[in-house]
């Protein structure tokens, strides 16, 4: 997002391998115009970047974070215990366990700390970001504007191709 937009959202990964998936997040926030933030944040590496991160984030004006994590995942349970915002948690394909084992991880939280959960991978992070944007889309017109012609467009790629079948190749 342009410089001179205050992030609405921190966009935070355990790790740089993270990022082919979260930019999916990063490039839905785009489309709809939502200022962002982005940066490793490891629960495991720098637990107290971590702590500094989500204690902060409020107080610099970020209403919402999405958290990606693979593994063990604890990124987003950890963000969550430090701050009063939304936080919601995509769960990062694991080598190990496709990324079952960080589903589980960011969907099993106790209770009194809640993870809006997405799904494993590109859909998730894609929909962290939409979700993301609904959420900022409840106080900002724009946004919410920007999240209902985006859900037109979908309605009318469905209403435009109701044909299942692929289209035949020209000779």
């Amino acid at each position: 997002m342009s410089s001179n937009s205050a992030p609405k959202v921190g966009v935070i990964m355990g790790s740089k391998s993270d990022w082919p998936v979260m930019e999916h997040a990063v490039s839905m926030l785009e489309r709809l115009g939502v200022a962002y933030e982005t940066r490793v944040v490891s629960a495991h590496r720098t637990p107290d970047l971590l702590f500094d991160y989500a204690k902060s984030a409020a107080d610099r004006g970020l209403q919402v974070i999405v958290a990606g994590a693979g593994g063990a995942a604890h990124l987003p349970g950890m963000v969550a215990s430090q701050t009063p915002l939304p936080v919601l948690g995509v769960p990062v394909e694991s080598k190990a366990l496709k990324g079952l084992d960080s589903l589980l991880s960011i969907a099993q939280m106790p209770g009194g700390i809640a993870v809006g959960t997405l799904a494993i991978g590109k859909a998730g992070a894609t929909n962290a970001g939409l979700l993301a944007a609904q959420i900022i889309g409840l106080q900002d017109a724009t946004v919410r504007s920007a999240v209902e012609a985006f859900r037109a467009e979908q309605t009318q790629k469905v209403l435009d191709n109701p044909d299942p079948r692929p289209e035949p190749e020209a000779e």
